[in-house]
């Protein structure tokens, strides 16, 4: 990548690199070796113009299957909306577009129940739409700046856009390194949301706050030429915060998000070394969730059947596969039942509420307290 994705400047400066891991959002069968699994470069660049921090190269093709969308996602959506409809941004006959995320998981079925007819996927040839909901999908268009303007195309006068964000000050702030994956093409903070909206012809009109990966931003905005417009003085605060945070954490300074590459380090040692010290002590473990995410820290880490003996999801897409560049099986529930590990690593820290109800017979820890007291 030669420019910004969003601003197409050549101040992209090289802040996380991973070197060669498997793709992120392709997993072999289950009966392949993983000797023969493709590595590809993994590193992220930071915008030094507009302070989009973003995928650098990408040569992988994406084919994951799609997952069942997890409690937490569908809760957060459903809370969103809530927001939405109490700022009055849902009319009565309100037509409805959505960029979802192809992991799987839509907005949609809440904003039917809600009674609205005319509410699907955005398509070329859409109708203009009074509400434009993007349930992270923004990140997986190489071309930022372009899926901003076709965002902006697809709303009426007055019509508004929300997008909902992985906080790239969450990721700085709590060493999120995993976040980098393939297929991932933009991690934005609020400043360089903001920039890269009005670049677009959109208005930046506040934002609001989740929990959801330790912290979600979901920005609303409108075209810049719109009549009506429809904005909520608290979202404006909230923004003016956010920003002022970002600054403070020093989110645009390439030297400072070049810390989750120690943080990267870390994390793989500890993962080895608990891994390690948990078979020597004859403990059995299992994982939870073959997310992307957790496909470079596998790799890194040298996973084998001998550490974690599968990987549990609850998507039968997956079910079949392995974890790409290892040999750990992706399973069904059912496989908790047949072989009772001592404890069930969670790989997505959202999951564990959700998978401990389901199982209580089991034993669930996250992969933060996994690993607790052995990252420096």
């Amino acid at each position: 990548m030669s420019s910004c994705r969003a601003c197409a400047s050549a101040t992209v400066s090289t802040v996380l690199d991973l070197g060669l891991v498997p793709a992120a959002d392709s997993f072999p069968t289950a009966e392949s070796s993983p000797e023969g699994d493709e590595m590809h470069a993994l590193a992220m660049g930071l915008c030094t113009t507009c302070g989009l921090a973003q995928l650098l190269d990408d040569d992988t093709r994406a084919d994951e299957p799609r997952g069942v969308e997890p409690e937490a996602l569908t809760r957060a959506a459903s809370r969103a909306m809530d927001e939405i409809v109490r700022r009055g941004w849902l009319p009565d006959g309100a037509v409805v577009r959505e960029y979802g995320s192809p992991h799987g998981g839509s907005w949609i079925p809440d904003v039917r129940s809600r009674g609205v007819a005319d509410a699907g996927p955005a398509v070329a040839g859409s109708r203009s739409a009074d509400l434009v909901v993007d349930g992270f999908g923004l990140m997986h268009e190489p071309d930022q700046a372009a899926a901003l303007r076709e965002r902006r195309a697809l709303l009426g006068d007055g019509g508004v856009l929300v997008l909902q964000v992985h906080s790239f000050m969450t990721i700085v702030r709590d060493r999120q390194w995993t976040a980098l994956r393939h297929g991932h093409f933009a991690y934005w903070s609020s400043t360089a949301l903001e920039t890269a909206l009005w670049a677009a012809g959109l208005m930046p009109t506040g934002c609001w706050e989740s929990d959801l990966y330790g912290g979600t931003l979901l920005v609303s905005a409108m075209r810049d030429d719109s009549v009506r417009l429809p904005v909520w003085e608290d979202d404006l605060v909230t923004a003016r915060r956010v920003r002022e945070a970002e600054a403070a954490a020093a989110v645009t300074d390439p030297t400072v998000v070049s810390s989750l590459g120690a943080a990267a380090v870390a994390e793989v040692e500890a993962v080895r070394a608990r891994l390690g010290a948990s078979s020597r002590a004859g403990v059995t473990l299992a994982a939870y969730g073959a997310a992307s995410r957790a496909v470079a820290l596998f790799a890194m880490a040298g996973v084998t059947t001998e550490t974690f003996g599968a990987v549990v999801d609850a998507s039968p897409a997956k079910w079949g596969r392995r974890m790409p560049g290892t040999d750990v099986p992706i399973v069904g529930p059912e496989w908790l039942y047949t072989h009772r590990p001592d404890r069930v690593v969670v790989t997505v820290p959202d999951l564990l509420p959700e998978v401990a109800a389901a199982h209580p017979e089991m034993s669930f820890v996250d992969l933060d307290s996994a690993t607790e007291g052995l990252r420096s």
